[in-house]
C-alpha cells in the first residue's frame, strides 16, 4: 500500500491547536519530569527501556515532537535534539518551555511526512504518539528511513494494535474485552463528531513495511503501567492495560 494524500494533517493541527490549555499543562509537567516517563501510565524509562543506552552527542530528530518535552529529556541527556511539528501552537508552547527551563534546541514546523531536514543526517528518529499515529505510515516511515544514517536507530510508541481492535466507534468510550473490528487492512482510522484522524497498522503490516524500509527490527516493547498509576485517558483504564498491552513501542536499527 502506498501514501495517500496529506488531507489529515490540516484536520489534525487544528485540532491540537485547540488544545492549547491543556496541552500547556502537560507540557510543564513532563518538562518538569526528573526521568523520561512514557505512555498514558508515565511508565519510567527505568522499567520501560526504550531509550538507547548511549545519547551523549548523538544527533536526534523527534517527528510530532508536539510541546516538545521528548526532546527536552534527550537534550538533557546529552542528546543534539530536533524537534518536528506541523502544529505552530504546538510549537509555541515548547518555545515558551524553551525559555522557561533554559533549554533550547531547534524546533521545525512541518509534517511527519515531509521533513525538510538533510538525508542521513541523525543517529536516532523518535516518536512518542506524534508521527506515530498521527502521520501515515506509509510516508513517514520512508522519511524517517530517509533522516538515518545505516546503523541508526527508530524508536516510536502508540496505541497497541489489541487496544484499537477492542475500541469502540464511538469517541471517548473505552476498550472493551471483544474485538470489534477486523485487523486486516487497518491503516486510517476516522471517529465520529471527532475531527481527527489517526493511523494504526497491524503487527504484520509494520514488519513489512519496516522491513520493505531497510529496518530491522530489534525489539517490540508492550508497555504495562505500574502498580497504582492511573490515568484520566477515556480509552483504557489501569485494569484492562495490566492484563493486555494498550501500547506498544517499535525499536528498529536502519541497515
Amino acid at each position: 500500500m502506498s501514501g495517500g494524500s496529506l488531507d489529515h494533517v490540516r484536520a489534525n493541527a487544528e485540532a491540537w491547536e485547540a488544545r492549547h490549555d491543556d496541552q500547556l499543562k502537560l507540557a510543564q509537567r513532563q518538562w518538569s519530569a526528573t526521568e523520561p516517563t512514557w505512555g498514558v501510565f508515565g511508565v519510567p524509562e527505568s522499567v520501560a527501556g526504550i531509550l538507547p543506552a548511549h545519547l551523549d552527542g548523538a544527533k536526534v530528530v523527534e517527528l510530532g515532537c508536539g510541546t516538545g518535552y521528548v526532546s527536552a529529556w534527550l537534550a538533557r541527556l546529552g542528546a543534539l535534539s530536533i524537534g518536528v511539528d506541523p502544529t505552530a501552537g504546538q510549537l509555541r508552547i515548547a518555545r515558551q518551555c524553551q525559555d522557561e527551563f533554559g533549554l533550547w534546541f531547534p524546533l521545525v514546523r512541518a509534517a511527519g511526512e515531509q521533513v525538510p531536514l538533510r538525508d542521513a543526517s541523525f543517529d536516532l528518529v523518535i516518536s512518542e504518539y506524534g508521527a506515530a499515529i498521527w502521520a501515515d505510515p506509509y510516508r513517514w516511515i520512508p522519511e524517517a528511513a530517509r533522516l538515518l544514517h545505516p546503523g541508526g536507530e527508530l524508536v516510536f510508541l502508540g496505541n497497541s494494535t489489541l487496544l484499537m481492535l477492542c475500541t469502540p466507534d464511538e469517541d471517548g468510550v473505552a476498550a472493551t474485552d471483544r474485538l470489534l473490528r477486523p485487523q486486516f487492512r487497518m491503516h486510517r482510522f476516522e471517529w465520529p463528531d471527532d475531527p481527527t484522524v489517526e493511523f494504526h497498522l497491524g503487527h504484520g503490516d509494520w514488519i513489512r513495511l519496516l522491513r520493505a524500509n531497510r529496518f530491522e527490527v530489534e525489539d517490540l516493547i508492550e508497555l504495562r503501567p505500574p502498580a497504582g498509576a492511573t490515568s484520566d485517558w477515556p480509552l483504557v483504564d489501569s485494569e484492562w492495560a495490566s492484563r493486555w498491552p494498550c501500547e506498544e513501542c517499535w525499536r528498529a536499527r536502519r541497515r
